[in-house]
């Protein structure tokens, strides 16, 4: 038997996209997950197996363990994904344990988690000449004064550590119109002891934020890449994906390949930018060390990054490519995309006839698979018993 792919959590779509791209390919997949609830991802006819382990977080400790003992009864080393970003968290702090097993892509210890934290990321984008959006620490000499004459508002209030911060708040930054509102953003995150940083908003609608996707291989070399433009996000104007188009954009390639290759990056990695409406300069905003939610769509355009990185990983030849025109493909995760194209029309961010015209187009949809369609129904199942019980509970509130 081949390597086999391990796949760190099948309860989000990004996930049933490494599952869908390894096992199409006859690769056996393995998803570990702390929990059989919500893992739709493993109702895929492209899962081998699914194995129930200790909690990443609750139980460290104990899944290290069963990671290495797991691996050490296979014929071959497995290939490591970690398919969201508190499985990178985890495999990169337990990383020169786990590569004794595990064929991973990066093979410095903390340098995933270096990369996640912001404050980090800014000094390394700054020392390699790469723009970022201006942003300043409540730590620093004269905060408020800065604030107000360097950034301005409105303002956003973010993490430095976005997993744990979207663990505790579920939202990703708090955006801030005055003092007053970002001195109780701080203190909210503060009291949840977790540091954040104001940064300036990067004048421009959703539509101006892009995205770099590429793999470097193990000499930190890029050999494939393509370029994404959102469209629509969730929630709106700061969140993830819900819809975005293929779009070739040479100049994130200037921008992207030699500073990933400058920092010795290796495996795939998605830098967001954000184009300046006024200037017409890209920023750095982040730079995703995991499959992102993008994936269905790279691979529907013929970049299938999670192959790329097995292939790579069991000395297999990769070859380069890259996509230099328009597909005309877009991703679309319908389900949160009706919930943000509502929230955009209601504050007159945009009007319903684009928002229409936008579907018509070949997509690549988050979940459903015409010739795997298991994963989308286990997903709408779910969705209808949430919507059931928060239903139920209404009902007990209301009655007398």
């Amino acid at each position: 038997m081949e390597n086999k792919a391990v796949i760190l959590g099948s309860n989000f779509y990004t996930g049933l996209s490494i599952i869908r791209g390894l096992g199409s390919k006859g690769i056996y997949t393995v998803a570990m997950d702390y929990s059989k609830q919500n893992t739709y991802g493993a109702k895929s006819k492209y899962l081998s197996e699914q194995i129930i382990v200790p909690h990443y977080k609750q139980q460290k400790e104990q899944l290290l363990h069963y990671l290495i003992e797991y691996a050490k009864k296979q014929d071959k080393k497995p290939v490591l994904f970690p398919s969201v970003d508190p499985y990178v968290e985890f495999v990169d702090s337990y990383l020169n344990e786990l590569k004794k097993y595990y064929h991973i892509n990066m093979n410095v210890q903390g340098f995933w988690s270096n990369i996640m934290d912001k404050e980090y990321l800014h000094t390394l984008t700054t020392k390699h000449g790469v723009l970022v959006p201006e942003s300043i620490s409540p730590a620093e000499e004269r905060f408020e004064e800065r604030v107000v004459a360097e950034i301005g508002f409105p303002c956003i209030v973010k993490p430095t550590d976005s997993p744990a911060f979207v663990d505790f708040f579920r939202a990703k930054i708090f955006t801030c119109h005055n003092l007053e509102e970002m001195r109780a953003a701080i203190e909210k995150s503060r009291q949840a002891k977790l540091q954040v940083i104001v940064q300036r908003i990067i004048p421009g609608f959703d539509d101006h934020v892009y995205t770099f996707d590429a793999y470097l291989d193990q000499s930190s070399k890029v050999t494939h890449w393509m370029t994404c433009q959102k469209l629509r996000q969730f929630p709106i104007n700061f969140g993830a994906s819900s819809f975005t188009k293929q779009k070739y954009i040479e100049e994130l390639y200037h921008i992207g390949a030699p500073f990933l290759e400058a920092i010795g990056y290796k495996g795939f990695a998605e830098i967001e930018f954000k184009k300046d409406a006024v200037t017409g300069k890209f920023y750095l905003l982040e730079i995703n060390a995991r499959t992102t939610t993008l994936d269905p769509l790279l691979q529907k355009c013929g970049v299938n990054f999670p192959l790329l990185a097995y292939n790579e990983l069991v000395g297999k030849p990769i070859g380069s490519y890259a996509i230099t025109s328009d597909t005309g493909i877009a991703f679309c995760f319908l389900f949160e995309d009706l919930i943000s194209s509502r929230d955009y029309v209601r504050t007159k961010q945009l009007s319903v006839l684009p928002i229409v015209k936008s579907h018509f187009v070949k997509r690549a949809p988050a979940i459903w698979s015409l010739r795997d369609p298991a994963p989308a129904v286990s997903f709408c199942y779910m969705v209808f018993k949430k919507i059931v019980r928060k239903v139920s509970q209404r009902r007990v509130i209301r009655q007398p």
